[in-house]
């Protein structure tokens, strides 16, 4: 068996019987990119690692367990992680490096820039993806600067590098998308990238709706990583409710109303009055009824009184 490849699938956390499988169906010399299809389409999902599995492999820990060897986390999983309120971060490494070059510099700092920015708001969990060969010396087709901050990240388990290798001097790339997308998906989490991913929304339903609901696009200006206050559109939730797990109310909820007292929405009124006790169940004859101590049922009554002919 392909040891390297064993050890690359194991760290991702799929069981080591279903990656024999494939590895036995696609040959032992098919590329990670392929063995990665083949598991998606046979429905593995990663899981917890064998209890005699090697100490430079990581475990998947299950939500709110003490795990026995603290040391081994899926993918260096911070133990905050499990209690956390936001929700995890995956960044597309090329999209964001590219788009801080202006698509003409690989730029290692705009990959900082976004890490900072999604750190500061206490993000626990965030991983960039940057395809293996982005470690060579740069080339003239293939500019890149500040590549000693890759090298940082990937010492901060922050930065993982997605398969490639050299074929009779030809590169072969694996397909970094669709572990970004993966990773994210299974993780419940959020897609940080400009680019849609519309082949793999066709290749995956379940995916193809994480990618609308999940996806978070950014601008950078003047080396500021910014992105959209509506992720979603204007209709959709707000930044802060979009990153994480238990949105908060609406914030115009507790704005006063306008009108005060005056109003004469009663509860359908959108905005707070501070006078009303039960906002959500009195509607404003109600209210009246109430202060003028008439029964409920009686107001009722007599309103069927001056209504009938």
């Amino acid at each position: 068996v392909n040891q390297s490849k064993m050890d690359f699938f194991c760290k991702l956390g799929y069981n080591k019987q279903d990656i024999c499988k494939v590895l036995e169906n696609l040959g032992q010399e098919a590329l990670e990119d392929d063995v990665l299809k083949e598991l998606i389409r046979m429905g593995s999902k990663p899981q917890a690692l064998e209890d005699q599995a090697q100490p430079s492999q990581l475990k998947l820990v299950a939500r709110g367990s003490c795990s026995t060897s603290p040391g081994l986390k899926w993918l260096g999983e911070d133990e905050s992680d499990s209690s956390d309120s936001l929700r995890p971060i995956v960044i597309d490494g090329s999209n964001v490096a590219m788009s801080h070059g202006n698509k003409e510099v690989f730029s290692c700092w705009g990959i900082q820039l976004a890490v900072d920015w999604f750190r500061e708001r206490g993000h626990t969990y965030i991983k960039v993806f940057v395809p293996l060969w982005r470690k060579e010396p740069p080339r003239q087709d293939s500019p890149i600067a500040d590549q000693h901050i890759l090298e940082e990240l990937e010492k901060q388990s922050i930065l993982v590098y997605t398969p490639s290798r050299k074929v009779k001097g030809k590169r072969v790339v694996c397909y970094d998308d669709r572990y970004i997308v993966k990773v994210a998906y299974e993780r419940d989490g959020v897609i940080v990238s400009n680019d849609h991913y519309r082949d793999l929304q066709n290749e995956n339903p379940e995916w193809k709706w994480f990618i609308e609901q999940r996806l978070l696009m950014y601008s950078f200006v003047s080396n500021r990583f910014m992105p959209p206050d509506d992720p979603l559109g204007r209709h959709g939730p707000t930044l802060s409710n979009f990153l994480s797990k238990k949105p908060v109310l609406p914030e115009k909820k507790w704005q006063p109303c306008p009108y005060g007292k005056k109003c004469t929405y009663g509860n359908k009124c959108k905005f707070y009055h501070p006078e009303r006790q039960h906002q959500a169940q009195l509607s404003v004859a109600d209210e009246l009824r109430a202060k003028t101590k008439v029964p409920l049922s009686q107001g009722k009554e007599e309103e069927r009184c001056q209504c009938s002919p």
